[in-house]
């Protein structure tokens, strides 16, 4: 990766066992914990950041904003935690993790944002506690690894490991809200609901002001700017409100909606667009996409990866994880039945079905996953272990929640399938997180789940550009769900009236066209019969154990096909 942080608890002599110093810009000692970071751009104001004393250092890496005028996030950080103790974690605003070590602190620690937007990887197994951005480099430390068959089974099937899992025995991820320390890992209160009344709490406008303070203090970055640009909500509220956004990307065909609409939006705020069309490079799994999956989460989401070297910006918005903080995504809505297809109301389901809820959301496929099953010899049922899966994985994050619906919205954010999108724009670019801004997330948190809609987050945008719906998204032409839920049911079952047209080419006719089965998966024709999403994510796991030769090998005879059976 461009960009890294890796660190051990234990001095430099311990530091140098795993990695040499000169692989980073600056390696920070302390009483307690060795860090070293690499960033080119470290010390960009609202970017990764250090400060040093004779007593210790503050790391911040990522994106980060403190109250007040102080340029040097890290400074600001070191000296309120002396004073105010964690309560300075919770006006830390941004996507980062951050690092304290003081001699006058006896508690030096590794800390997460309250979503978890930037992971932390960890393990035990090397003979000292070892952490870092980078899963391969953290796994690299481990003297035996093994296969964590079912962080693997997880991400096979759903497309994401959840939890704290990882690919690998001994290696973990930083839950979401915690810390890092010598022994233990410490949770947080930041992100724990608490809706308020509707007469305390005018979720339209806190969510309007919010959102003007939040890209305000985004639009200082620096350099020339660009935009991932969809033809969704997201990403058109930053671009109508950084004035000196440049330049807008799409992924698409030069003739498909999707781009068609981002052009005109692009035109509307006075940017130039360019459009990528799909082609091999857009799905091809290579080191430049799977590095940024960690072995966790698919590569498919990075729809820009292949695209990069045409990119010539410095800093890069996106609209990533809108729709989840601020328009429901995880939230279960009721449904009618309409000629066999479910039609949401709009009105929130009473009594949701975790587990069929996340089925659906991470894009579960039963008769896929039994055919993955038939494939190979991982000899597990995929009904009875997602289920189980996502039962133990809902249940863990029940105390974070007041009421069902906001538990769900919990667990979503804390399995966030598209977070490699953000991983690799940020190893790339100076990149901005709007989502995860401190106040946004506190409005997520205060907002009753029945208001965290598409519709409040349209009149909130209104408020803050009343020309923001002026192109409105091809395949959303009402404010009301509903109604585009229905018009959409209704072009597809109507002879001579075309479909809305999906935001993404189509993997299978790009899988196929490009002979990926060969070049992927030449060696396993047993699978190539599976949908090309499947297929795909077993070249990502292929791809990404190769930081050990020892997993690839243990993977080989999982990834066989089952033993006939003997009559």
């Amino acid at each position: 990766m461009n960009r890294e942080l890796f660190g051990v608890f234990g001095g430099i002599d311990a530091f140098e066992r795993f990695r040499s110093s000169e692989d980073f810009d600056e390696v920070l000692t302390g009483s307690t914990v060795t860090v070293g970071i690499r960033d080119s751009d470290l010390g960009t104001p609202g970017w990764s950041a250090t400060y040093t004393r004779d007593d210790g250092y503050c790391l911040i890496w990522g994106e980060a904003y403190v109250p007040g005028d102080e340029s040097n996030t890290a400074r600001w950080l070191l000296e309120h935690y002396e004073s105010e103790g964690a309560d300075a974690l919770q006006r830390l605003n941004g996507s980062y993790l951050a690092v304290i070590d003081t001699e006058a602190s006896d508690d030096a620690f590794v800390a997460t944002d309250p979503v978890r937007s930037r992971e932390c990887f960890y393990t035990d197994e090397s003979g000292a506690r070892v952490f870092g951005t980078d899963a391969a480099e953290v796994t690299r430390t481990i003297t035996d690894p093994t296969l964590h068959r079912n962080g693997i089974l997880e991400f096979l099937h759903l497309g994401v490991t959840l939890g704290e899992k990882t690919a690998v025995t001994g290696l973990y991820r930083l839950p979401i809200d915690s810390r890092l320390e010598p022994a233990s890992v410490d949770s947080f209160d930041r992100f724990v609901y608490d809706p308020q009344p509707s007469s305390e709490f005018d979720v339209v406008a806190e969510l309007a002001d919010r959102l003007e303070r939040a890209i305000k203090r985004r639009s200082s970055l620096p350099g020339q700017k660009g935009i991932l640009l969809s033809a969704g909500y997201d990403s058109r509220i930053v671009l109508s409100q950084v004035d000196d956004i440049d330049c807008s990307y799409t992924v698409g065909s030069l003739d498909a909606q999707e781009v068609r609409s981002a052009r005109s939006l692009a035109a509307q705020y006075g940017a130039s667009h360019t459009a990528f069309p799909p082609g091999e490079r857009y799905l091809w799994p290579d080191e430049s996409k799977i590095t940024y999956s960690q072995g966790i989460k698919e590569s498919l989401h990075i729809h820009h990866a292949g695209y990069t070297d045409e990119i010539g910006v410095d800093t890069m918005y996106h609209g990533l994880l809108c729709d989840t903080f601020f328009r429901g995504h995880f939230t279960a809505s009721q449904t009618v039945d309409v000629l066999d297809k479910r039609i949401p109301t709009g009105r929130l389901d009473p009594d949701p079905d975790p587990v069929e809820v996340f089925l659906k959301k991470f894009g579960y496929s039963r008769d896929a996953s039994l055919d993955l099953a038939d494939r190979t010899s991982f000899n597990v049922d995929p009904d009875a272990f997602v289920s189980e899966a996502i039962t133990d994985e809902f249940d863990s994050r029940r105390s974070r929640a007041d009421q069902v619906q906001n538990a769900l919205s919990c667990c979503g954010i804390a399995n966030q399938p598209s977070i490699p999108f953000h991983n690799h724009l940020s190893d790339h670019f100076v990149t901005s997180f709007l989502a995860t801004d401190r106040e946004l997330i506190d409005w997520h948190l205060q907002t009753p789940p029945e208001h965290r809609t598409t519709e409040t987050f349209l009149r909130a945008c209104e408020r803050i550009d009343d020309d923001i719906l002026r192109h409105r998204p091809p395949d959303r032409p009402y404010d009301a769900t509903l109604l585009n839920e229905v018009e959409g049911f209704l072009r597809r079952k109507t002879p001579f009236l075309s479909s809305f047209e999906p935001p993404w080419p189509d993997r299978k006719t790009l899988f196929e066209r490009h002979d990926f089965d060969r070049r992927l998966l030449g060696d396993l024709e047993h699978v190539h019969g599976l949908p090309a999403r499947h297929k795909l994510r077993l070249a990502d796991l292929r791809g990404w154990l190769e930081c050990r030769s020892e997993l690839q090998d243990e993977l080989v005879p999982w990834l066989q096909p089952p033993d006939p059976v003997v009559a």
